[in-house]
C-alpha cells in the first residue's frame, strides 16, 4: 500500500504539536503543496512565529532539516502528477509485480492481485476517512434547504454522475456542473449561500476545479471533494474532503475505494433523510411507471 502522504501526515500529527507547532502546520496545509517550499522565514511570518518554531515543526515529522522535508515533498510531487503512461514505465504493478514476489502466474495470480490490491485499497480507505468528515458531507448533501451541483473529471465524472443519480432519487435541487459554455457561465454565476459543490479530482489535477470551487466558496457556498491521497489544489477550498486510495493491480489509479466511500456516503443521506427520501423515491417510481420507464 502507499505509504501516508506528507498532508496526511502532518493533519494526523496536528494533536502531537505544541500550539506554535500547530500554526505552522495549519499554514502549511492551507496553501499545500506549493507552502511547503517557501522559505522558513516567510512560513514563520505567515504562521506567526518563530523560525525555529518551523524547524521543531518539520523535526517533530521526522525530517533533519527543511531542505530534507522539501526534498520528500518533491518526490511525492512527481508521484501526485504521475500518468498512466508514467507508471506503466515503471512497470510496478500487475503480473510484473506477482512475479517478483514468487506468486502464481496467469489469470489464477492477477485474480490473486486484484483481491490483495483492492481489499487493502478499501480497508485502508475507509479507515482513514475521519468520522466528523462523513458526518458533515452527509449533513450537507442531506440537507432539503440547500441545492447541489456535481462535477468530475476525464473519468471521475463517472462517480460525479453515479452519486447525482442516487441524490435525484432521495431529494429535490441536484444537478450537474453544465459542459456548454453559456449554461456553465449562467449556472456559476448565479450561485449562492444555498450552494454545495461536489467535486470529484484525481491526480494530473484539473485547473478549471479549482477556480470553479472558488466562485462557490466567493458566493457563501460549500465545497465537498472527492479525491485521492496527494489531495487535490481543490482541498483548500473545500469545507470536506474525503481521499481514497488508488492502487491498482495495472497503471490506472483504481477508483474502486472511491466507490466505496460514495456508497458509504449515500447510505449516510438516506439514514439522514429518513421517511422524506422514501417518499421522494416514491414519487420518482410512481412518474416514472406513468410515462412508461420501468
Amino acid at each position: 500500500m502507499a505509504p501516508v502522504t506528507l498532508a496526511e501526515d502532518i493533519r494526523q500529527r496536528l494533536g502531537e504539536c505544541s500550539p506554535a507547532e500547530r500554526k505552522v502546520g495549519r499554514v502549511l496545509l492551507a496553501g499545500w503543496p506549493a507552502a511547503g517550499f517557501e522559505t522558513i522565514a516567510t512560513l514563520a511570518e505567515r504562521a506567526d512565529v518563530s523560525a525555529p518554531t518551523v524547524l521543531r515543526f518539520v523535526s517533530r515529522l521526522g525530517y533533519r532539516g527543511f531542505p530534507d522535508f522539501q526534498a520528500a515533498l518533491r518526490v511525492e510531487l512527481d508521484e501526485r502528477q504521475a500518468s498512466p503512461l508514467t507508471l506503466y514505465a515503471a512497470g510496478n504493478y500487475g503480473s510484473s509485480a506477482e512475479a517478483g514476489q514468487g506468486g502464481p502466474s496467469g489469470p489464477a495470480g492477477l485474480l490473486a492481485r486484484g483481491r490483495e490490491v483492492f481489499t487493502a485499497a478499501v480497508d485502508r480507505t475507509l479507515a482513514e476517512v475521519t468520522p466528523h468528515d462523513l458526518e458533515r458531507a452527509v449533513q450537507l448533501l442531506a440537507d432539503p434547504k440547500r441545492r447541489i451541483t456535481l462535477v468530475g473529471g476525464r473519468f471521475s465524472h463517472l462517480f460525479a454522475q453515479y452519486l447525482g443519480l442516487h441524490l435525484m432519487q432521495m431529494r429535490d435541487d441536484v444537478r450537474f456542473l453544465p459542459d456548454r459554455p453559456v449554461e456553465r457561465t449562467a449556472h456559476l454565476a448565479a450561485l449562492g449561500r444555498r450552494d454545495v459543490l461536489v467535486v470529484f479530482d484525481y491526480r494530473r489535477y484539473e485547473d478549471d476545479k479549482v477556480t470553479v470551487a472558488e466562485l462557490v466558496r466567493e458566493a457563501g457556498g460549500r465545497v465537498v471533494l472527492f479525491t485521492d491521497t496527494w489531495l487535490s489544489p481543490v482541498s483548500t477550498q473545500a469545507e470536506v474532503v474525503l481521499s481514497s486510495q488508488v492502487g491498482a493491480p495495472s497503471p490506472y489509479d483504481s477508483l474502486v475505494p472511491t466507490l466505496a466511500v460514495v456508497e458509504t456516503v449515500v447510505a449516510g443521506i438516506i439514514g439522514e433523510l429518513g421517511d422524506a427520501a422514501h417518499q421522494h423515491m416514491q414519487r420518482g417510481e410512481q412518474t416514472a411507471r406513468r410515462i412508461g420507464l420501468t
